[in-house]
């Protein structure tokens, strides 16, 4: 299966939830913004939004500073 996350080719075995995707990136979801086919995903809907092929995934990481 093939998905484009953040503007690169990204293989997947099978269709994922986000929080899945994440997971399996070792990404801290309550420290990104995820956006799914142009729409932003609301963090409460991340195990339900499934990522299939085609998909377009863009991640972004807050950061802090000062």
């Amino acid at each position: 299966m093939h998905i484009t996350l953040n503007g690169e080719p990204y293989e997947l075995d099978h269709p994922v939830s986000v929080i899945d995707l994440l997971a399996k990136l070792d990404i801290d979801p309550r420290r990104v913004a995820v956006e799914h086919n142009l729409a932003i995903v609301k963090r409460q809907r991340f195990p339900e939004v499934v990522v299939g092929d085609g998909d377009t995934v863009e991640i972004v990481n807050f950061v802090g500073g000062g």
